[in-house]
């Protein structure tokens, strides 16, 4: 009987373990995992998951893996993987054979230097223990420094506001949301959050962080001190590739896969946020993403594959943040459009629309209140998908349905 394995138990192993028995197979899976927990999503660690104490979003109960006989190993480590005999090694010393592996390792966060695992006010947020560990610093009164301005860091500084929390984000570049979200919406961001009271701080450059008796302190550059309760570090995370690295597979920013999430090595597949593709609504441009949308779309085409069905990777890139009553969405990547639209929905709300200098729609990027822009940003990823030419003054006119340019 065929043996499939999945390094890797966050949300896209999970869902790549569950999408090989929805396709119909009925060899045997194991599902190894580092964390004692089982399979939970991501995404919440920065919202829900500080603002009440709750378990994890899980993505199944353990039951659901017992019933769809899927082997759950947690807490163990896989230490080495060898393409030529098709074998796992385990830490505990245990050799598993494969017919085919799936890697879906994830991604680390960055680690600042000079800073070691061992500091208990300077911190990073990966995990759900992270999340709680964090938890107990936001109290009313208390001061949080973040060091990124990014997704992460953002929406740690809108939660630590919520729970009453002082908050400092401080970024390097010159703005926040640098990568990957336009202006004018990192503008609309910006102004939310200093109205809430954050203190965000741009073009700053870091000497030095360092853990004090009592709380920590970060140093600039220009000899300026902020000292706060504790620091997170949100500069960003790193793929986990030393199993693939060692083992020999490529390496491109990410472990390296074709179109199909096939690796360099015969039957090993790699998918979510430790792997680059390319892709071909770019240019074959190889990109890796760090979403929960990826780790699910690669999850179900990576069992896809996995079972032979020779698919190729066809989702459009989607990203979101909440931060506070505002959700910024995003579909495509506008890096390398020649110009934009700007649509408005009223209420402050607005899409901008990025084409290339063919006139095709290559991204869309909105920002509002709730769900003001999630109907149109869905269409707009259709219209991407099927690279559509829209006039630009139809993109722009509230009054014209973006449905109705799917047909044209």
């Amino acid at each position: 009987m065929p043996h499939f394995v999945i390094v890797g138990a966050g949300e896209c192993g999970a869902r790549a373990a569950f999408s090989l028995r929805e396709k119909g197979f009925d060899g045997d899976i194991t599902l190894i995992g580092t964390e004692p927990l089982a399979p939970y999503e991501r995404p919440p660690l920065s919202k829900q998951a500080l603002v009440e104490t709750i378990e994890p979003k899980f993505v199944a109960a353990l039951e659901r893996y017992q019933e769809r006989t899927i082997d759950l190993r947690l807490d163990t480590t896989v230490a080495a993987i060898e393409p030529v005999s098709k074998t796992v090694g385990l830490a505990d010393g245990q050799t598993l054979g494969y017919d085919k592996l799936l890697l879906a390792t994830g991604a680390s966060p960055r680690v600042f230097p000079g800073i070691d695992g061992t500091a208990q006010r300077i911190r990073m947020l990966r995990t759900h223990a992270d999340a709680l560990t964090l938890r107990t610093a936001l109290h009313p009164g208390r001061h949080i420094a973040i060091i990124g301005g990014g997704f992460i860091g953002l929406e740690l500084a809108a939660t630590a506001r919520k729970l009453g929390a002082n908050a400092t984000v401080i970024e390097g570049l010159p703005r926040v949301l640098k990568r990957g979200v336009p202006e004018e919406i990192a503008e609309v961001i910006t102004a939310r959050h200093r109205l809430e009271g954050v203190d965000i701080r741009c073009g700053l450059a870091i000497e030095a962080v360092r853990e004090e008796t009592e709380g920590a302190s970060i140093h600039l550059a220009d000899g300026q001190v902020i000292s706060a309760d504790l620091v997170l570090i949100g500069i960003g995370a790193s793929p986990n590739i030393a199993l693939a690295e060692t083992a020999g597979l490529a390496i491109d920013n990410g472990i390296a896969v074709n179109e199909r999430l096939e690796t360099s090595a015969a039957d090993i597949y790699a998918a979510g946020d430790c792997c680059s593709f390319p892709l071909a609504l770019y240019g074959g441009r190889r990109v890796r993403l760090e979403s929960w949308r990826n780790a699910q779309d690669q999850a179900n085409l990576a069992a896809a594959n996995m079972l032979g069905e020779g698919m190729e990777i066809s989702a459009v890139p989607w990203f979101w943040s909440d931060q506070y009553d505002l959700t910024l969405q995003i579909a495509g990547l506008a890096e390398g459009a020649a110009s934009h639209v700007r649509r408005d929905l009223g209420d402050g709300s607005f899409i901008l629309f990025h084409l290339d200098a063919s006139g095709r729609l290559f991204a869309a990027s909105g920002v509002g209140r709730g769900n003001a822009v999630a109907r149109d940003i869905r269409l707009a990823e259709m219209l991407i998908a099927a690279r559509a030419h829209p006039a630009s003054d139809a993109l722009a006119a509230s009054s014209v349905k973006l449905k109705s340019l799917l047909a044209a």
